[in-house]
Formats: structure tokens, C-alpha cells, sequence
């Protein structure tokens, strides 16, 4: 089909077009009859969002996407130009992108009439038919649907009810596109309104003339819930306008988040050589973004995106490379103590509240790595707090009683890994217990198991932790040993 290059051309070969909403509903049949993947890169959404999504393109609807930052909405929209086929034809020259066989413009209408069949075509791939605006309070009605052009008028000696003095704005322009709007709710009330008729009836109307265009766009909107975004809300009318609204949410799946992450992140060839993540390392960071979503502390409204774990993810590595680079040691994997260098990651990605902000950013960061190795601590081993009748004999007693017996444990940052493991390997009770609870581990997760068992029981009142200019130091938790006797 791309070879003709007229009008007449296209007519011999019986093409015949359709609308924007008819190619993405025919492509998804195709897809879903053909058991296709749908999306790329989209995880947690299979029994939730994707089939709302279905549902909702099969229906012809416009979509208003309803969820906190950093839940994949725009990603998703993005993705949707692969259900519309792969090429279209329209009238060279347009503005607004002409179906040859159904012009729309005064431009297309009188070339047609001009040189009939002979009207040259151009193709127009379906990358180039997805638009993008974000929504500011200074969006302009000209902005999006047009305004008057008064050179225009003057020049050719117009009327401004005549159509050839307009100058288009960015929704006319994509006409037959994937048109998104993304924070929907930050858009004027009045400018909101402007969209009623396009939705509706299809009409535009531009200081006070009134324009029939019948434009062919899918429209996708993105918003925050109403009760987050106080800047702005999405007017009633429109909201009766829009065909479905699909909730989108945080993985709620660990794996997920852990997949989302690895693909997101974005690492040296350098770094991947250099540093190897432990398991253990990423799930803590994604255990991070899941206490900050339940915490007291950070707004919970605000919502805590998913960018929270990719920027932690690659300062992880960051923190890990640095300290290899100042150690000497060639290559290195992740440790526990690593994590407390992503705090500035953490900083920037979370909403306070008022208490939140008393105890400050920094603290509060600190403060949720604490909770997540308390949780994956926990997913290991047995919870101290329910060991409390007299009977049970705790799994920890050697290794509180190596501390209370005067020793203590330095690790220092920037030890390599050799003295890092060798401080780590003098502490008597830590192998007895990954042998009992986490056997088959290889060498590097053994390790970070170990720096979990200190860090978590320091968390849990179990030992001391002193913080050094260049490490943490563990030692008898005294108070708590006297307490508990």
C-alpha cells in the first residue's frame, strides 16, 4: 500500500478507511485471538488494569486513567500506538492529517476538487500518530484547539468566520492520533470545558465561531485522584464524557516490583562488570518503597512511585561501585550496610507529613530501611517478640550472649571484602542460624544474610548499633539485656 502515491491510486486498491477507535478495536481482536502480548514492560496489571483497558478500546471509549504518580499510565498510552496499523494515507500537506477519501480541511477539500485523482498521498506511520501534552495552568484555548489568525485574515481578505484564517491547535493537528493529556486535573476549568464538544459532538468553536470538524482522535487522559491533586479537579461534565475510567495501582506483588525495577534502572556496562546485586539487596529496596507506603510518616495520598526504587536500585549500585573503587577491590557484590547510601535517593521521591516533617527526610529514609530489614528479617526468621515464655529457648541466645560476653563487631565501609567477611565470620551463631532457617545459599547471599541478622536484631532491641565515621559497630544492647532479666 505504501508504493501508491495518489488518489486515484488508492481508489484501484479498494482501501477504505475507518476510524482511529475502529484500527485500535480491530488490532486488539487480532491480538487477543492470536494470544499476542498485548504491552511490553508491564507488570501487575494482567487480572487488573489490562483487561479494563480491553474492554474499554473494544467499547470505542475515550480512557481516563485514575492513579498516583509512577504507576505506569503514560507508559501504558504510549504503547497503545502498536493496535493501530502500521501505516494510513493522507492528503500531502495537511495540517490535519486528511483522510484522502473523507477530507476534513478547506486545504484537502479544494486540492481534491482541484486535481481529483491525481491528488498525491504521503503515509503516515502510526509512531508518528501518538501526541503528548502535559496539562499547566497556562494551557491556552489556543494551545490546544486554536485561535484566529488576523495576518491571515487581512492578507487574503477574510472574513474570521471563514475557516482559512484559523490557526489550528495541537488537537486538531491530531486528527486521526492518539491524543493524551496527561494531569488532566491541572487543566484550567476553563479549558476543560473547551473539550466538551470535541468529546460529544465534535465541533470546535473559537472566539465565538462556531466550526464543524468532525475529528477522529482517541483521547486518553491521565489524573491524579481528586483528593491528592488539590490544584485542580476534573469538571463533572467532562468526567460524563469520557467512556471508561481505569483505576491503575502499585504492584502488589513483590516480583513485580523486583521485575519493574531490573528493567527500569539504568546501568553502566562498567557497573554491571563491577557490581553484582544480591538478591537479598533488591528486594530490600523494593521492601523500602512498600514501608513507605504505609508509613505514619509519608503522605500516603501523594502516592510513593515506583521511580523511588529505580533511582535507589542504581545509587545501590552507585554506593557499591564507590566503595570497590576506595577498597581496591576489583569487583564486589551489595551489602546490607550499602543500603544506608541511598538515603538521597529516598529524600526526593516521598511527601512528608507533618510528623514526617518533625523527624525530617533523612531520618525518616533511615528509618524506613530499618522497617524493611525488619521485614525481610522476619520473612526468614522467627520474630523475637513471640519467644517470651521461659520454655523457649531463643535461636539468637549465641549470638546475644558472644556480645554480652564483651565482644563487639566493626564493620567498616570501605573494608574489602575479605576483612569485610573475615569481621563478619568471628561472630559466633550466625552460620548455626542460616544453616537452620536459610540453608543453600550461595556466598555472597550467606554474607548478607549475616549483615541482616545484626542489622535486624539491633532494630529489634536484640543488640546495640553505634554508628562510626565510617561504618556501624554492634555490641551487647546492655538496657535491653538488664530489662529483659
Amino acid at each position: 500500500m505504501q508504493q501508491l502515491k495518489t488518489l486515484g491510486e488508492l481508489k484501484k486498491a479498494g482501501y477504505s478507511s475507518k476510524s482511529i477507535k475502529d484500527e485500535l478495536r480491530e488490532n486488539l481482536i487480532k491480538k487477543i485471538t492470536a494470544k499476542e502480548p498485548l504491552f511490553k514492560g508491564i507488570f501487575g496489571y494482567d487480572d487488573t488494569v489490562l483487561p479494563e483497558l480491553e474492554r474499554a478500546i473494544l467499547s470505542r471509549h475515550n480512557i481516563n486513567f485514575l492513579g498516583l504518580r509512577g504507576q505506569a499510565k503514560t507508559k501504558i498510552a504510549r504503547q497503545l500506538t502498536e493496535l493501530l496499523d502500521e501505516y494510513i494515507p493522507i492528503v500531502e500537506g495537511s495540517e490535519l492529517n486528511d483522510d484522502p477519501l473523507s477530507p476534513l480541511s478547506f486545504f484537502a477539500t479544494e486540492k481534491i476538487k482541484t486535481l481529483g485523482d491525481a491528488t498525491p498521498i504521503q503515509w503516515l506511520h502510526r509512531n508518528e500518530r501518538y501526541v503528548e501534552k502535559l496539562a499547566t495552568p497556562d494551557v491556552s484555548i489556543a494551545d490546544i484547539i486554536g485561535d484566529i489568525d488576523p495576518i491571515k485574515a487581512a492578507n487574503f481578505k477574510l472574513a474570521y468566520s471563514d475557516e482559512r484564517v484559523m490557526h489550528y491547535g495541537i488537537i486538531p493537528r491530531s486528527n486521526r492520533c492518539i491524543f493524551v493529556i496527561n494531569e488532566l486535573p491541572d487543566l484550567q476549568a476553563r479549558i476543560q470545558v473547551a473539550l466538551l464538544n470535541i468529546l460529544q459532538e465534535g465541533d470546535i468553536q473559537i472566539r465565538g465561531f462556531k466550526m464543524r470538524i468532525p475529528l477522529d482522535i482517541q483521547f486518553i487522559f491521565t489524573a491524579n485522584p481528586e483528593d491528592y491533586t488539590n490544584r485542580g479537579s476534573i469538571i463533572t461534565p467532562l468526567k460524563d464524557r469520557i467512556g471508561s475510567q481505569i483505576l491503575t495501582h502499585y504492584p502488589k506483588e513483590l516480583e513485580h516490583s523486583l521485575a519493574i525495577t531490573a528493567q527500569e534502572a539504568k546501568l553502566t556496562e562498567d557497573q554491571k562488570k563491577r557490581v553484582t546485586v544480591t538478591s537479598k539487596a533488591a528486594r530490600l529496596i523494593e521492601r523500602i518503597a512498600m514501608e513507605a507506603r504505609t508509613s505514619e510518616y509519608v503522605d500516603n495520598k501523594s502516592g510513593v512511585s515506583a521511580r523511588l526504587t529505580i533511582s535507589a536500585y542504581e545509587s545501590l549500585v552507585s554506593t557499591t561501585e564507590r566503595r570497590a573503587l576506595l577498597s581496591g577491590d576489583k569487583t564486589t557484590s551489595t551489602r546490607i550496610s550499602d543500603l544506608f547510601g541511598v538515603v538521597p535517593a529516598i529524600n526526593g521521591k516521598i511527601e512528608l507529613v507533618y510528623e514526617g516533617e518533625q523527624e525530617g527526610a533523612a531520618a525518616v529514609a533511615n528509618f524506613l530501611i530499618g522497617s524493611a530489614l525488619k521485614k525481610e528479617f522476619l520473612m526468614i526468621f522467627p520474630d523475637p517478640a513471640k519467644l517470651k515464655k521461659k520454655t523457649d529457648v531463643s535461636p539468637y541466645k549465641v549470638v546475644t550472649e558472644w556480645f554480652a560476653s564483651g565482644n563487639s563487631s566493626d564493620l567498616m565501609v570501605f573494608d574489602s571484602d575479605i576483612a569485610f567477611r573475615k569481621s563478619l565470620d568471628e561472630i559466633e551463631g550466625l552460620n548455626e542460624l542460616i544453616s537452620q532457617y536459610a540453608p543453600n545459599l550461595s556466598v555472597d547471599e550467606v554474607y548478607n544474610t549475616k549483615e541482616l541478622i545484626l542489622f535486624a536484631l539491633s532494630e529489634l532491641g536484640l543488640l546495640g548499633k553505634n554508628p562510626l565515621g565510617k561504618g556501624y559497630q554492634f555490641k551487647d544492647n546492655y538496657l535491653n539485656r538488664i530489662f529483659s532479666e
